[in-house]
Parts: C-alpha cells; sequence; structure tokens
C-alpha cells in the first residue's frame, strides 16, 4: 500500500501535523461538549442557547473535517478516534445530567476562550512550516472567536 506523500520536509510535516492533530482532538471534543450540552440543557434561555449550541457543533465538524483532510494531504493520518481524543483533550468536561443554562454559558465561554488561546499558538507554530495550514486555522480561530463572543455576551 503507498503512503500519501505531501510537499512539506519531514521537520515541517512534524509540527504541523503536531499542530493540527491537537486542533482536531480539540474540535472533536468541542463538538461533543456543544452536543451534552445541547441535549441536557435547562433554563430561562433554553431555546438561544439551545440553537446557539448548534452552531457551535457545525462550526467544530466543519472545521475538524478541513484540518483532518490537511492532515492526510500533507501525508500525516489524523486520529479522531474515540480512545486518542478522550487521552488527549485538554478540557474540564461537563457534569451529567441537567445543566442550567448560566453553568452552559460558563462553562462554554471558558472552554472556547482555552481553545482559542491553542488556536493562535498553532497558529503561530505553522507560519514558517506551512502557511497553508496556518491559513486554515486562522479561519477556525475567526470562528472559535465569534463563537466565544456571542456566548459570552449572553452572561
Amino acid at each position: 500500500m503507498a503512503a500519501v506523500t505531501g510537499p512539506l520536509s519531514d521537520e515541517a510535516r512534524k509540527v504541523t501535523g503536531d499542530a493540527l492533530q491537537s486542533a482536531l482532538v480539540d474540535l472533536i471534543d468541542l463538538s461533543l461538549s456543544a452536543k451534552q450540552a445541547h441535549w441536557n440543557l435547562i433554563g430561562p434561555h433554553f431555546r438561544s442557547l439551545h440553537l446557539q449550541l448548534d452552531d457551535v457543533v457545525d462550526i467544530a465538524r466543519k472545521h475538524m473535517d478541513i484540518v483532518a483532510e490537511r492532515a492526510v494531504a500533507i501525508g500525516v493520518n489524523p486520529d479522531g478516534r474515540a480512545e486518542t481524543v478522550a487521552k488527549s483533550a485538554h478540557t474540564k468536561q461537563l457534569p451529567d445530567g441537567y445543566v442550567q443554562d448560566r453553568d452552559v454559558i460558563e462553562y462554554f465561554t471558558s472552554l472556547l476562550a482555552d481553545i482559542v488561546q491553542r488556536f493562535r499558538t498553532r497558529v503561530r507554530d505553522t507560519d514558517e512550516p506551512d502557511p497553508i495550514t496556518q491559513d486554515l486555522l486562522i479561519a477556525a480561530t475567526q470562528d472559535l472567536e465569534q463563537q466565544h463572543w456571542m456566548i459570552q455576551a449572553q452572561k
């Protein structure tokens, strides 16, 4: 079986592949957390926050596919398996059961702020080794920052 190769040097592929893999884990974990909150949300702001969480899921899923496909294009295998995400995720998980809308707002304001900071680091890390990947990460960061703003504005 022939492996997919890409245009990057081994060193550039390593740095870029690591950035893409960690971004993939963040995006998968974000989408799962947003769905968990979406299903278990209660409170007076249920409707608007319920819909907002679907937007977060859509954005995370869109960018996870872009990130994973970029990894393959440069010759790196993305790993989105549940076991990998569970071992690699950096996020504090939501409690089980129902979650109050105000707690969901606090949780996602903090979660998105943390993810955005990690994405900004990845943007800096990929500047030299792969500006194409950097552009993809910039676009994801922009969408994540917008969601952070929209959720934080509900405080």
